[in-house]
């Protein structure tokens, strides 16, 4: 998959890349990650990309031109999906992320100062994409959660394929807990059932610990789960436990 992101700060996009996951995917060729400065596209000899708002107002605001033309640089693939980062969009939530999975390329445009003019939203076609209902100063961090979170459903860039089935938010619910050795901590002892070597209770006690860790801390998605289609190993965890 390709990311192209289009930010007046690319090293800060470039230089996250080099961790983790992310650098070990880029290494394996898994994605590649294309970070574009509208500076380099701007007819502006100062290279500004941003003016004074018209009407008046506090700050400045990203200008079209550099913005437009820098986007319309990329080469896009057939199954192409551009955002742009605003605190007016819709909130990132792992069903977003499926839905960028699934695209060949992610194009993402990043804000600064004051906000872009609104025709390039208008102009882009973008889909306006927020983190959160909090405001920051820039579009790179936003980007960078985004990116992260979609490159994990891509196959190949986690080593264990089960592991992200049991992310939180990964199926509308928030993971089991997790144990490692010592066996007994400060009087906190590992449940004997992860002990016993029984597969298919360890899995039917993790599914419950997640129904219930959901239920108590964001009873909110524990509903929406129970008003999804349920497969039957739920339906019967959920029933034997009275959750249901």
């Amino acid at each position: 998959m390709r990311f192209d992101v289009l930010s007046l700060f690319p090293e800060m996009i470039l230089e996250a890349c080099n961790y983790s996951i992310l650098k070990r995917a880029l290494q394996e060729k898994l994605i590649s990650i294309n970070a574009v400065n509208p500076r380099d596209y701007t007819l502006d000899k100062h290279k500004k990309v941003d003016d004074t708002p018209y009407g008046g107002g506090a700050g400045m605001l990203l200008a079209c031109q550099p913005y437009l033309d820098a986007l319309k640089s990329i080469n896009k693939c057939e199954k192409s999906k551009t955002i742009l980062m605003s605190p007016q969009g819709k909130v990132f939530n792992q069903d977003m992320a499926k839905e960028f999975a699934q695209q060949e390329q992610l194009i993402i445009i990043c804000g600064h100062y004051e906000g872009f003019d609104d025709r390039i939203k208008q102009l882009s076609g973008a889909q306006e994409v927020s983190i959160g209902d909090f405001v920051m100063t820039g579009g790179e961090l936003p980007a960078l959660c985004i990116i992260d979170s979609v490159i994990r459903l891509k196959e190949g860039v986690l080593g264990d394929i089960d592991s992200k089935e049991y992310d939180s938010h990964y199926d509308g619910l928030l993971e089991h807990p997790h144990y490692t050795k010592p066996r007994v901590y400060e009087g906190l002892e590992v449940p004997d059932v992860l002990l016993s070597g029984n597969h298919e209770k360890i899995k039917e006690y993790r599914r419950l610990q997640q129904f219930i860790v959901t239920k108590n801390k964001r009873p909110d998605l524990f509903e929406k789960f129970l008003k999804s289609d349920l497969n039957e190993f739920d339906l019967k965890i959920l029933k034997q436990n009275n959750l249901f």
